[in-house]
């Protein structure tokens, strides 16, 4: 799927991942874990910490393989997301974005989404067509960007994450409420060793 980048300045946090040279994939949390529903912090620390956790997250993501992870997802309950920007299939490379808000948007439009925290289900949700996000890079200066159609839609789903929502929560109360029931099985399940 492809992902449309309209506006671009020099200064963002872009990462490609040939730069690095220790990076960890981390485990990604699933539903119902609590730490998904948290608010996320903002992040005032601009510091090596934050870099090497944004490397983690690009390894994770790729790894999955995915194309937008958002702090929350890895355990770290901060104002952070990575999402793919690759233009060229194979390339790899992302754009940190810390403290994201939308701060306007436009029409509307209804995609598929799937999640890396909510396994073994994607569905329609109905999200903005456009989207202008503010936030800060790795250097903690501000930045702008805007985006539409899948972009724009992997954009809202990340920061959504930050607040504690999941694509789930844009589903009807029946639909949630089966995922919810198919996920306590599974855990269930988990739970009871097999009897030889």
């Amino acid at each position: 799927m492809g992902l449309l980048l309209l506006s671009q300045e020099k200064g963002f946090s872009e990462i490609s991942t040939d730069t690095f040279s220790f990076m960890t994939i981390r485990t990604i949390l699933e539903f119902p874990d609590p730490i998904l529903r948290q608010q996320a912090k903002p992040v005032t620390d601009f510091n090596a910490g934050l870099e090497e956790l944004v490397k983690d997250m690009t390894e994770t993501m790729y790894d999955a393989p995915g194309i937008g992870l958002a702090a929350p997802q890895v355990g770290e309950s901060i104002q952070l997301i990575i999402v793919d920007v690759s233009k060229i299939e194979h390339a790899q490379k992302t754009l940190a974005m810390i403290n994201p808000r939308i701060i306007g948007h436009e029409g509307h439009q209804v995609d598929e989404e799937g999640c890396l925290s909510v396994v073994d289900l994607t569905a329609n949700v109905k999200r903005f067509k456009k989207v202008t996000v503010s936030f800060q890079n790795l250097a903690g200066e501000a930045k702008e960007i805007t985006a539409e159609d899948r972009f724009a839609v992997v954009l809202q789903h990340e920061i959504d994450h930050l607040n504690g929502i999941l694509f789930i929560d844009h589903l009807s109360m029946l639909k949630r409420a089966l995922y919810k029931k198919k996920v306590h099985k599974m855990l269930a399940e988990k739970e009871t060793p097999d009897e030889a």
